[in-house]
Formats: C-alpha cells, sequence, structure tokens
C-alpha cells in the first residue's frame, strides 16, 4: 500500500470515528432531559442615589451641569430618548436653559435568586460497576454508559439509593441537581428639574425725588412805606444840604476875591 492510499485510509478512519462520537453525544443529549427554573432567594434591597446640579451650558446634544460640590460635569452625545421632567412636561436635552436646576435620582434594586438546573435519565440497569460506572438501556433500546457522580442518587419504584443498591433489570431514575445562586440588578433613573428663576425687575418709586434747587426769594426794588409815613422830612433834608453847600461856596469865593 502506498503512502497515498495510507494517508486517506487514516483520514476515512479519522472521519468515520468522529461522526460515530457525534452521533453518541447527540444520542445521549437527546436522552439527558434538562430543566432550568430561577426562583427568587431572597429579598430584594433598594439604594437611591441622587445627584443635584445645574445647567450652566447647553449647545446641540451637549450639556454641562455645575454639581453641588461645584464640578463640572460635561455630558456630550445625549440621546433625544433622555428627558427631564419639568412642571409635569417631558423635556430633552434641548429645551434644557442655563440656570435650570437639575436632579437625577438612580434607584438600584438587588434581587437574590436561584438558578436551579436538574438533568434527568431514565433507563433500565444492563450493567453496573459500583460506585463508578453504570450502562442503562435507554427507552430508544440503545445502551448507553454513564460516569455516576460521587453521592450520586437512584430512584426505583419510589426508593431512593446509591449505585450499590442497583441490580440489572432495574428501571432507574437519576437526577442531578445543580443549584447556582444570582444577583439580578435593576437600576432605574428618574430626572426632574425647574425652570431658572425670572429676571429681576427694577423697583418703580412712588414719589421721584427732583434734585433741581428751588430758586432763592427776591428782594423788592423799594420797600413801601407804611400808609402813614410821609416824604416831608426827606425833602427838608435835601433842601438843608443845598443851602449849606451855597453858603460854602458863596464863602469861598469872598475869600478868594480880597
Amino acid at each position: 500500500m502506498s503512502a497515498k492510499q495510507r494517508t486517506a485510509k487514516a483520514i476515512t478512519k479519522l472521519l468515520v470515528t468522529g461522526a460515530a462520537l457525534l452521533a453518541i453525544s447527540l444520542a445521549v443529549q437527546a436522552q439527558v432531559q434538562t430543566t432550568t427554573s430561577t426562583a427568587q432567594s431572597g429579598a430584594p434591597t433598594t439604594q437611591v442615589q441622587v445627584e443635584r446640579g445645574e445647567v450652566v451650558y447647553v449647545s446641540g446634544n451637549s450639556i454641562v451641569i455645575k454639581a453641588e460640590d461645584g464640578s463640572l460635569r460635561h455630558f456630550d452625545n445625549v440621546p433625544e430618548s433622555v428627558t427631564v421632567t419639568v412642571d409635569g412636561k417631558q423635556l430633552n436635552v434641548h429645551q434644557l436653559q442655563p440656570g435650570m436646576k437639575v436632579e437625577r435620582q438612580t434607584i438600584t434594586t438587588t434581587t437574590p435568586k436561584m438558578i436551579t438546573t436538574v438533568k434527568t435519565v431514565t433507563g433500565t440497569v444492563w450493567y453496573v460497576s459500583p460506585p463508578t460506572t453504570v450502562i442503562l438501556r435507554m427507552p430508544n433500546g440503545k445502551n448507553q454508559q454513564f460516569k455516576i457522580p460521587s453521592g450520586q442518587k437512584f430512584t426505583v419504584d419510589g426508593q431512593v439509593m446509591d449505585a450499590f443498591g442497583l441490580k440489572k433489570g432495574m428501571k432507574v431514575n437519576a437526577q442531578k441537581v445543580v443549584e447556582q445562586p444570582e444577583v439580578e440588578v435593576a437600576q432605574q433613573v428618574k430626572r426632574s428639574g425647574t425652570m431658572p428663576p425670572p429676571p429681576p425687575q427694577a423697583e418703580v418709586p412712588i414719589l421721584i425725588v427732583d434734585t433741581t434747587p428751588a430758586p432763592a426769594p427776591t428782594e423788592t426794588a423799594a420797600a413801601e412805606l407804611p400808609k402813614t409815613g410821609s416824604y416831608l422830612p426827606l425833602f427838608g433834608f435835601v433842601g438843608t444840604l443845598l443851602i449849606g453847600l451855597g453858603l460854602t461856596l458863596r464863602t469861598v469865593r469872598m475869600m478868594s476875591s480880597r
């Protein structure tokens, strides 16, 4: 036999062996029934995280929020589906305004659960080698060999026994139960906000104070004399002055003529 023929024969043998193993595997899977159930194993716990801040910048789908500790947090590419409840209305990122107060509540619920997987095999004992091996005739009429796990129990006519109690011809039912704890975590996010306060309005005074100084009172040109007064004393005083002035001039001339 040539090397080429030997190689072809080896490949054919490998293919046949692989197909046989695959068929046995599928047969075993068909005979082993598996059921899985999930049940809550404890009381759920809830944790609420509250974050507050103020909107300081909005542009497109980007928003900057100032947290309570003074730090700035930038959220980019905020989806349209993310909304904030303000006065009963759902506002998206484009409707937010600088100055708005926003709050985000993250509610985390943790629920302990137990996943139970039950594998069941039913057949008639054809051969047993306790405590490690048993060959069962399956309902399809074919024999299948199984390794017996440590502590495995078998049910025969309602009685539970180990591998040492098995006899040829017994119809047995074997179950393998695997319990695996699991924690289910669910989160719910609530967003709410308030509109920014309106700008302060200028106060309107009740009275306007006039800062222009009031004009000073003017004096009359001449004080009015009482009705009982007269100008005669004034005329007499003036006449006396004129007479005195004339006498003085006359005396001066006479002295100069001498």
